[in-house]
């Protein structure tokens, strides 16, 4: 994992973290990692694949139910 260090951080700013923290049961990192986690990764965050899914369903969609070629590839030839 990795870690960061925050430089100048104002006394009222780390007290607020401090108080923050201890209403939630917690240490006042794990409180910096659940605010920093919240922000940077939200619930309702728009997923790309999900995005790229719903894009081409608008587009007309496509069939899942594509038939495969089981037959076996021919090997390559460098000749």
């Amino acid at each position: 994992m990795s870690s960061i260090t925050v430089r100048n951080l104002p006394e009222e700013t780390h007290r607020a973290l401090r108080v923050r923290a201890a209403m939630a049961g917690r240490s006042t990192e794990a409180e910096v990692r659940a605010i920093l986690e919240s922000v940077a990764r939200p619930e309702n965050r728009i997923k790309l694949g999900s995005l790229l899914a719903e894009i081409g369903q608008q587009a007309g969609g496509f069939d899942l139910e594509l038939e495969r070629d089981t037959s076996p590839a021919e090997p390559m030839s460098f000749e």
